[in-house]
């Protein structure tokens, strides 16, 4: 890496990914559809295989994905200091953002109606992960095997197993089909199970204290796997139950933040730490959920290659990789069924995917666009 480039490609990193935090709308499968779109297609940072590669293996460890995914893009681009600088663009945007309405929620007891705002960004957001589950696909699902692996996925997650053991159990079971499938017969009881039980011990304590505070959400985002369910169960057993910070309907609301605004929805845990000990609560609950992501980010990223280095290891990293894209799949058959329940919507998806595979718009403007949409419809009064 030529170091008299670093700090322009830093600068590069931060403002690319202050601005993609600003309108990653819609979860993770939505946020990883906006990276692949900015920095896979559009500035070709990495390929799309070593997108893939990164994304499967991410999918893996614990912490927020498709925000560890933001710091894999900046490990690639411009080594450790891209790591910080692409993962600290991405969450400050939702971080401040969330303060904001945490305030706001504490001063007026309520939050603002950004509905129909979500309106239209909700079917621009679902063309774009249409647009990467394709793309992806195509690269990831080279055969029959991994298409059947994909769909054995997607099938599995749609019955109610859980997203980490679905993957894992791709990974393990596609790896040994791929490669050693005289061996598959005596392999049919392959069991993966993720443990996501735990709960923080309960403590009686009568202020909010931020030592604890920051131990608290630091513990979380060290051992969180799976969606913002489980999420609102280490909350709950935590923040509620435990140390009785919160209410349960104060949690809600902190959660419903997370998820309309932009970037991961564990920026939830500003809101949070915002109504137990002010800014300086905020503060220190968004850099304790967020940090040890940045280490395992730091660790996993240079093993990947590895993997690609013996054939065993390589076949599990292609079967994890078309597990992923099944369950991008799953999401987005689930969005859509959501998302599109009326002609507008059905209209501004249509606009969304002209102006995307069309007109070659960039995912941020397209999500902007649907946004505006979305607005104009509410005021005509056709949402």
């Amino acid at each position: 890496m030529n170091l008299r480039h670093q700090p322009r490609r830093l600068a590069e990193i931060a403002a690319a990914f202050l601005r993609l935090g600003l309108i990653a709308f819609g979860g993770p499968a939505a946020h990883l559809a906006l990276l692949e779109n900015e920095f896979v297609s559009r500035r070709r940072w990495i390929s799309r295989q070593r997108f893939l590669d990164l994304m499967g293996a991410t999918s893996l460890i614990p912490g927020p994905n498709s925000t560890e995914m933001t710091m894999h893009l900046g490990y690639e681009r411009a080594g450790a200091a891209g790591l910080f600088a692409a993962g600290f663009g991405f969450i400050v945007p939702a971080a401040a953002i969330t303060g904001v309405l945490a305030w706001f929620y504490v001063e007026f007891g309520a939050l603002p109606s950004v509905e129909p705002v979500m309106a239209g960004v909700r079917p621009a957001v679902l063309v774009i992960i249409l647009g990467a589950v394709w793309k992806l696909g195509r690269k990831a699902i080279s055969g029959w095997p991994l298409a059947l692996i994909a769909a054995c996925v997607a099938a599995a997650v749609w019955a109610g197993l859980g997203e980490v053991p679905a993957i894992l159990l791709g990974g393990v079971v596609g790896a040994l089909c791929l490669q050693l499938p005289r061996a598959l017969n005596s392999m049919l009881c392959i069991l993966a199970a993720v443990s996501v039980s735990a709960r923080p011990a309960a403590a009686a304590v009568e202020g909010a204290e931020l030592g604890k505070l920051a131990l608290f959400f630091l513990k979380v985002g060290s051992v969180l796997y799976g969606s913002g369910y489980v999420l609102v169960a280490f909350l709950e057993g935590g923040l509620v139950d435990g140390y009785g910070w919160v209410t349960r309907q104060q949690l809600l609301d902190a959660i419903a933040v997370g998820q309309f605004t932009p970037g991961p929805v564990l920026t939830a845990a500003t809101f949070l730490g915002f109504l137990v000990a002010g800014p300086a609560g905020a503060a220190v609950a968004t850099v304790g959920i967020f940090l040890p992501a940045f280490g395992f980010v730091w660790i996993l990223n240079p093993l990947v290659r590895r993997l690609r280095q013996s054939p065993l290891t390589s076949s599990f990293l292609d079967a994890i990789n078309a597990s992923a894209v099944g369950l991008m799949g799953v999401v987005a058959v689930d969005l859509a069924r959501a998302t599109l329940t009326s002609w507008p919507t059905w209209a501004i998806a249509g606009c969304a995917a002209a102006a995307l595979f069309a007109a070659r718009w960039a995912a941020a403007w397209v999500v902007l666009a649907g946004g505006l949409l979305g607005w104009l419809a509410m005021i005509a009064g056709w949402l």
